[in-house]
């Protein structure tokens, strides 16, 4: 281990240059921008497996850096995107933003490495807030609200997370990242507090309500690092539990179908979030080495993709200032570059022959063929249907083609071509060689992608789905339609019903007020009656009438005596 290395853990490199960014000379915060990550990628692959640092923290060892093939595989892409995504914003970003994206995969880093659930808490925590902090440099109204709804929900599953934390250090007293089993409320505080996070429903209407606030280059970060580390955490702690299978199934066809119902670019991308990780989820569930191989290709492939995929829509956000796919089309006239790299990312979420996303989504569908759970394959066959029908044609069909919106903006700025170029390249050629995806892989892999059948099962699949498109063309017009997803619940429902509540319980409040004042009216009548300056009790009376009052009561406790 070198000198550089113990003085600075990855993570803690792009911290620096986060701090950095700031009081930096703007012509030299290129440098630091784009050097950070290079320097977080050296050191990530100067390090050997197992535990690298330790430190004491409340009377914890805690592991702040353990490294393994899986921990390195993540923190390389995320190292790559900070990189890549840095190329995309630097010129047009503001600084801050710039910087929370760093801080924000430092975290991200930090999850990786983690040894231990405390360092994983803090780390995660450290995304938290910087996350938020990118959403908000969207810079709108609809951004500061949604950045609002994301920290509030990242604050709900940070609390559980911690909950189920301290409860598995108050019963095993140990703080290890290790397989934890859903015997107890620890391990289900844990597995809800990362799915709250990896975008599962129900919970998972926060990234489609936040993403597309951000600005162009922050959908791009906040794509790459949040769901994917909790990809990770589930590899780490949860691996084969069977309840994920179907969770990533619902996450996969509940993406699917709201994307298909979208009108707005980028919510769509969105929504591919969800259904992608789901993808992950699901693999994660099966839990053999085949199947975590292919979660963990998966997410390394699809950081990439989807990057490219949010690069394109967040480029023609920048040159027209539209998202909303109505009042898109025809840009592949003058912006043929960005249209070029939104179609290979497109098809890589597709699973096209000869794309990234060919070589991941294959290893998750064979490792459930491997199981022989037929129902998990059929289904997982028919997502790639799915995922090709709402990102692989209708995202670029209806932003860069259908009819002729008549905008003909430039293609963007040189730096986001340059970043756009550069993981177009990287889609096609993991596609075109996977050995390269293999090596980064947590197990070995024995899986040839390309064989006859499979290549001929998944262009048929991709055509049938494409033939199914044009031909139900004119039902996925799109038009000016919200829909509703489970955040209706509490954004709308519970305020509605809390609204309601509050008045009737002012209603309530005031009727009981005029009650009392009633009650209390009547009261004080009746003594003002009796009492009062014109009262009975208040009146002069004649001595005889008196003294025969007297006399009339000691008669009658003197009965009362005798008898």
């Amino acid at each position: 281990m070198t000198m550089l290395e113990l003085i600075f853990p990855p993570a803690f490199i792009l911290i620096l240059g986060a701090f950095l960014i700031g009081p930096i000379r703007a012509p030299l915060r290129p440098l630091v921008v784009l050097g950070a990550p290079l320097l977080t990628l050296y050191a990530i692959w100067q390090m050997g497996d197992g535990i690298q640092l330790t430190a004491q923290f409340l009377n914890y060892e805690i592991q702040l850096i353990e490294s393994s093939p899986l921990r390195r595989l993540f923190a390389t892409i995320f190292a790559i995107m900070a990189f890549v995504g840095g190329l995309f914003a630097f010129r047009q970003a503001k600084w801050w933003e710039l910087a929370a994206a760093q801080a924000y995969a430092a975290g991200a880093i930090g999850v990786s490495f983690a040894g231990d659930l405390i360092t994983m808490f803090l780390f995660w925590e450290l995304m938290a807030i910087f996350s938020t902090v990118v959403v908000w440099c969207g810079g709108t109204e609809g951004a500061r609200k949604a950045g609002i709804r994301y920290a509030i929900m990242h604050l709900v599953g940070g609390v559980l997370l911690k909950i189920g934390i301290e409860g598995v250090m108050v019963h095993t007293g140990s703080i290890e990242i290790q397989p934890i089993p859903l015997t107890n409320i620890d391990g289900w505080l844990i597995l809800i507090g990362v799915l709250i996070n990896a975008a599962a429903p129900p919970l998972s209407a926060w990234l489609a309500d936040a993403y597309p606030e951000s600005s162009p280059s922050g959908s791009v970060f906040l794509s790459a690092f949040t769901t994917k580390t909790a990809v990770l955490a589930l590899i780490l702690l949860f691996p084969g539990q069977q309840i994920l299978i179907w969770i990533g199934l619902y996450m996969i066809f509940y993406g699917i179908i709201y994307a298909l119902l979208e009108n707005d670019m980028r919510r769509i991308l969105a929504y591919s979030i969800v259904n992608q990780v789901g993808f992950m989820v699901c693999g994660i569930g099966i839990g053999t080495e085949m199947a975590i191989n292919g979660a963990s290709a998966h997410a390394f492939a699809h950081i990439i993709y989807k990057a490219l995929l949010l690069m394109s829509a967040g480029s023609v956000l920048y040159m027209t200032g539209r998202r909303k796919c109505s009042e898109l089309g025809g840009l592949y006239h003058s912006m043929p570059l960005t249209a070029l790299c939104g179609i290979i990312g497109a098809l890589a979420i597709s699973a096209f022959p000869f794309t990234s996303g060919f070589i991941s989504k294959s290893m998750i569908s064979q490792s459930a063929a491997d199981q022989h759970m037929m129902m998990v394959w059929l289904l997982l066959l028919a997502a790639s249907a799915g995922v090709f029908l709402h990102a692989g044609i209708k995202f670029p069909w209806f932003v860069f083609f259908q009819k002729d919106s008549g905008l003909r903006p430039k293609d963007p700025p040189w730096n986001m071509r340059a970043a756009m170029v550069l993981l177009a390249v990287a889609c096609i050629f993991l596609g075109v060689f996977p050995e390269w995806l293999y090596r980064l892989l947590p197990y070995p892999v024995d899986y040839v992608p390309y064989t006859a059948s499979h290549l001929v099962t998944q262009l048929q699949l991709l055509l049938f789905s494409g033939l199914a498109f044009f031909a139900l063309l004119p039902l996925m017009k799109r038009t000016l339609t919200i829909s509703l997803d489970f955040d209706w619940v509490y954004r709308r429902l519970i305020l509605s019903l809390m609204n309601r509540l509050i008045c009737l319980l002012s209603c309530l409040d005031t009727a009981l007020r005029s009650a009392f004042s009633r009650i209390f009216s009547i009261i004080w009548t009746y003594i003002g009656r009796h009492h009062g300056p014109e009262g009975m009790l208040a009146r002069t009376w004649p001595t005889g009438s008196v003294v025969t009052w007297v006399v009339v009561l000691l008669t009658v406790f003197l009965l009362f005596s005798i008898y």
